[in-house]
């Protein structure tokens, strides 16, 4: 037994199968119990010591096992396997000994285990060979099995085609069938997808039922459910490229009529128009019923897909002109596209009713005569002609009501946990969580001083036992976990120095070294945090403070200045020192603006910190000052060149903050000029970076425009979480701010765009929208071909949705003249002609004057949408006029 404990511990991992052979059952027993002291001893060491001799404790331990199960438990444990390759051959041998249905449960044992069945595929396929036991069919080994299978392909000099090593695959056979029923495909099947790739698994796949490998059935059934059950686009489009080139017989698109009519109702774009091919096949051979028609087209016509709609409208029309008996049943549901969002799609549904309205009973035509009653300004003339009688008079919108949200009110925070287990169990959700709230985390960060100011010692002993088995607490060397924590953000760093994980030396270098300077805002703002947590975890051991100076009044993060000063008054009675970043920080969230009650308080405190606070109230004006930053700047020579193709702003410098800030705030005073490059923690918590400028929206929009534009332009994602934050702020909203939602509206991701939006919606309930300036940039960023037209409608369609027709009218007017006066319109200027003749016939052009360009346009010949468009937005335009 100490020959095997003395061979792991030097790592002669090759060394373990011999010294295990000599050992009877009872020697094993007895080495466990010293491999796993030895195991939890590990845990605290440095990853680099561990990583030596895991792999002789994982092949040892696997030898001393009697049982499966512990067996089973011990090879699966992630701290012996770790990112190093598993011994498997040599594990193997360590289990030589073993009966074949011990060795198949572990390995069905290890198959069980989602965490790790995939990355243990080779040592349960080694075990499985050994029994001669059944195949585990788990999604892990399904998806280790088809890595092992495309990693041998690639590995080859010369890559035979992937048919052929199915063919020779023990485990194709059982293993093939549960692709199609994992909840995601394996990555490594999507690797390739060029036609005449002989490793291609879409193509092998639909082959093997020729080789007789793969029952064709099969094969369909699974490519349709998987369709039909939906999923990421990439996997979809994998199944329908092996449903259309097995290419599905006439009985079999028959058998699965339901399944065709599931998939064009809600599947995705690409699987909805498979869908409705094969629904269009089976209506021309007579094998789809009028019911079912209806059915799907109900659904259909209400998809956003305006070329899957005008497709259903055309396979209606070819029905109710083949069988005028299905007239009542089907025209009914052709009038469901009067509620499209698109004025095409509606024309044509009203076209289609009239041509068969003749054939359609009574009551049908009197509830499509309501239905179609209710279609815009621009369909009454057709709808007249149509049903008979006169166009019905437009309303009138001087009642019209402007629909926007509640105006956000800030909300008082409540004060720090008054009691120890209240405090401890917010402590503990922020140590465990990866996104904390930042309010939780202001009044957990002012308890923690607050409560160990009056009795560290119950409060360490409650933190111990609450957080008993992080990985920052166990372990008897401490260097490592300090040198982790020296980069903590979160208010671990402060429980850690208290619980005696952070030296006194860490403790005084941290403090003493960081500047805070950073190359971008995230790091300068990042920076902030940090001082603020090492001054806190000074002050937890040391019990100066009674409290925080910076803890918010409101969840916005700003403070109210008569609680700052009152905050400064008992510090002065107690003859403290304020913190120099907790004070800094204290200064950057007081509200400012009309505060001569709280500056002539403070100034009457007779203190450097009462003073200070004095004139940065006096003073009122921004962190630092915004300017836009000029797009081009000329050379010595004369020559003009593009500095940049983004419209960005730059901040002046503000020497008060260099002079009266500590060093880790200096940069948020310096001249700052937008970097030309996306910095790498762009996605981080946009909450903490409000919260630390509530009173300077425009100043931090102008730093985050870099990365706001950069999400825009890019197309990447989570880069617009702060707006919906900078709107809510009770701050001035100037340029910046408009420029990061204009960026926001044009961006790439529906839920990005809907951030803009809610952002749009939220300044206008507050009355800070001013839309003349929002106009002007969306027209400027189009100009420069920065956003698409097409994006900024969908989300100008989204913002009318919620009945603010009148606030996205006001915008749209500054956008639309210089798209009109292009030679050629850019693609979505009719969808934005659309939207804005939609927001004249709901609410008027309130005395707006004409759109340059409008009447231009309008007046062209032809039938595109952009000339039909704006032909309805000047018709709607001129009506609201003779109104007024």
């Amino acid at each position: 037994m100490k020959e095997l404990l003395t061979a792991v511990r030097e790592s002669r991992t090759h060394e373990v199968p011999a010294l295990l052979a000599g050992m009877d059952r009872a020697e094993r027993r007895a080495a466990l119990v010293e491999l796993k002291a030895l195991r939890k001893e590990m845990r605290g060491w440095h990853w680099e010591k561990q990583s030596k001799i895991a792999k002789a404790l994982l092949v040892a331990g696997a030898g001393c096992h009697t049982g499966a199960a512990g067996c089973a438990t011990w090879l699966g444990g992630r701290d012996l396997t770790g990112w190093h390759r598993s011994p498997v051959p040599l594990i193997l041998a360590a289990l030589a000994d073993r009966e074949p249905d011990w060795l198949g449960d572990v390995a069905h044992r290890l198959a069980a285990r989602p965490a790790t069945a995939e990355t243990t595929y080779e040592l349960i396929s080694g075990l499985v060979k050994k029994a001669r036991c059944p195949v585990p069919t788990t999604e892990g080994f399904v998806r280790g099995w088809a890595n092992a299978v495309t990693m041998a392909q690639w590995q080859r000099r010369q890559r035979k085609p992937l048919v052929e090593v199915l063919r020779a695959d023990p485990y194709a056979a059982a293993l093939l069938p549960r692709v199609f029923e994992v909840p995601e495909l394996p990555p490594q099947m999507l690797w390739t997808d060029q036609p005449d790739d002989p490793c291609r698994w879409g193509s092998t796949l639909a082959a093997l039922p020729a080789e007789g490998l793969l029952d064709r059935s099969v094969l369909v059934d699974g490519c349709v459910t998987r369709l039909l059950r939906g999923g990421r686009s990439g996997e979809l489009r994998f199944f329908l490229t092996i449903l259309g080139e097995l290419g599905l017989t006439e009985q079999e698109e028959a058998e699965r009529l339901p399944d065709w009519i599931g998939m064009a109702a809600d599947g995705i774009s690409t699987v909805a128009g498979h869908a409705q091919g094969v629904l269009t096949r089976l209506d021309g051979r007579g094998g789809l019923s009028v019911r079912a028609l209806a059915d799907v087209s109900a659904s259909l016509l209400f998809r956003t897909e305006k070329k899957l709609v005008r497709s259903q409208l055309v396979l209606l029309g070819k029905v109710l002109r083949r069988d005028p008996s299905a007239t009542d049943e089907l025209l009914p549901v052709v009038a469901g596209a009067f509620e499209h969002e698109d004025i095409d799609i509606q024309e044509r549904a009203l076209k289609l009713v009239g041509r068969h309205l003749s054939t359609a009973g009574a009551p049908v035509r009197e509830g499509l005569a309501r239905s179609a009653a209710l279609l815009g300004p621009a369909h009454r003339a057709l709808v007249a002609e149509v049903f008979g009688g006169p166009a019905t008079a437009p309303s009138r919108t001087e009642d019209y009501e402007e629909l926007l949200p509640p105006a956000p009110v800030p909300r008082l925070l409540d004060p720090a946990p008054a009691t120890l287990s209240e405090l401890v169990e917010d402590v503990v959700v922020l140590t465990r969580s990866t996104a904390p709230d930042v309010t939780v985390f202001e009044r957990a960060l002012d308890g923690l001083v607050r409560h160990a100011r009056v009795d560290r010692t119950a409060l360490t002993d409650a933190l111990r036992a609450a957080l008993a088995g992080e990985w920052w607490l166990e372990g008897a060397s401490r260097a490592p976990i300090e040198r982790q924590l020296r980069s903590e953000t979160g208010i671990r760093l402060v429980v850690a120095a208290l619980l005696g994980r952070v030296s006194t030396r860490a403790l005084r270098e941290e403090r003493a070294s960081w500047t805070g300077t950073g190359t971008c805002v995230h790091a300068a703002l990042e920076g902030v945090l940090r001082a603020r947590l090492w001054e806190a975890a000074d002050a937890v051991l040391t019990g100066d403070a009674p409290f925080l100076l910076a803890l918010p009044t409101w969840h916005t993060g700003s403070l109210d200045p008569a609680v700052l000063v009152e905050r400064l008054r008992a510090y002065q009675l107690l003859g403290i020192r304020p913190g120099e970043a907790d004070f800094a920080q204290a200064l950057l969230r007081v509200r400012r603006g009309d505060q001569h009650e709280a500056m002539a308080a403070a100034a009457l405190l007779g203190t450097t910190a009462g003073d200070r606070l004095a004139a940065w109230l006096r003073a009122d004006e921004p962190l630092a000052q915004v300017h836009p930053f000029d797009l081009e700047t000329k050379t010595r020579n004369g020559q003009t060149v593009v500095r940049s193709h983004r419209l960005l702003m730059a901040t002046r410098e503000r020497q008060f903050v260099q002079d009266e800030f500590p060093r880790s705030f200096h940069w948020l005073g310096r001249r700052q000029i937008p970097a030309q490059r996306l910095c790498y923690h762009w996605g981080g918590h946009p909450e903490q970076w409000t919260a630390t400028l509530p009173e300077d929206a425009e100043t931090l929009a102008a730093w985050l425009l870099p990365s706001v534009a950069a999400g825009a332009i890019d197309e990447l994602r989570d880069t617009l979480r702060p707006l919906t934050l900078l709107a809510e702020l009770d701050a001035h909203a100037g340029e910046a701010v408009h420029l990061t939602v204009a960026y926001g509206l044009g961006s790439r991701y529906a839920e990005d765009r809907l951030s803009a939006v809610d952002a749009l919606l939220m300044l206008a309930a507050r009355g800070r929208l001013d839309a003349a300036r929002l106009g002007e940039q969306l027209a400027s960023l189009l100009g420069h071909g920065l956003i698409k037209p097409s994006r900024l409608a969908d989300s100008a369609r989204t913002a009318t949705a919620t009945g603010a027709y009148r606030t996205m009218l006001s915008v749209l007017t500054g956008v639309l003249p210089g798209l009109l006066a292009r030679e050629k319109a850019p693609r979505g200027v009719s969808d934005l002609l659309s939207v804005a003749a939609e927001c004249v016939e709901h609410c008027g052009t309130a005395e707006a004057g004409p759109i340059p360009g409008l009447a231009e346009t309008a007046i062209r010949g032809g039938t595109s949408q952009l000339v039909r468009q704006a032909r309805r937005l000047a018709d709607a335009w001129e009506r609201s006029a003779e109104q007024l």
